[in-house]
């Protein structure tokens, strides 16, 4: 199966990476045109503002959009599930999403890049052990609305992982930590919902 990478900025030959280890064939994506080759897409990790206007300025936003209200699997990480949230607390001026999610996101909610940290998270979904989450300039869930279910939370409750329908991000970044289990998780979402189609 065909899967894309919005690469219009960040981290996004770490993903490529994890994918093709995966065995899955990558295609970066940068073109409106290229999404219709594609099963799924991950939105990586990077500065949500700056994502949000590059996608507006290459015409992408648009059919992202259309693309993610049509069934298209996508797996938003740190930025990329800021641009997949319904609704962002504290975007700055004018900042747009694709949205989809129905989630509250709050940008940067632990602060500055030295105050990035790693810890171990319980995600039930991908089984028994722990995973392993680095955050960097984070978000977080502040709400999660009926149609998403959280995944996985912090200690103190907050959400940092959720799904709903087809539709799969984290604050953190599984990518560069080594952890693939998010990653099958979604490839499997792209399987599922090829086969349906």
């Amino acid at each position: 199966m065909s899967v894309g990478v919005l690469a219009l900025q960040g981290d996004f030959r770490e993903h490529a990476a994890v994918l093709r280890n995966l065995g899955a064939e990558v295609e970066l994506i940068r073109r409106p045109e290229e999404l219709a080759r594609i099963s799924g897409l991950v939105i990586p990790g990077g500065e949500s503002s700056v994502m949000d206007k590059l996608a507006r300025a290459f015409g992408l936003a648009d059919p992202l959009a259309k693309a993610v209200r049509a069934g298209l699997p996508v797996y938003g990480t740190c930025a990329g599930l800021i641009m997949l949230a319904d609704s962002v607390i504290d975007g700055i001026r004018g900042q747009q999403t694709i949205g989809g999610l129905d989630i509250a996101v709050r940008r940067n909610a632990f602060g500055s890049q030295t105050l990035s940290f790693e810890t171990d998270l319980d995600v039930p979904v991908l089984g028994a052990s722990p995973v392993h989450a680095v955050f960097i300039r984070a978000p977080v869930v502040e709400t999660v609305g009926p149609r998403a279910r959280a995944l996985a939370t912090l200690p103190d409750g907050r959400c940092v992982a959720v799904e709903q329908d087809n539709l799969l991000g984290t604050s953190f970044h599984p990518e560069i930590s080594g952890e693939y289990r998010f990653h099958e998780y979604f490839l499997q979402k792209v399987a599922d919902a090829r086969f349906r189609h």
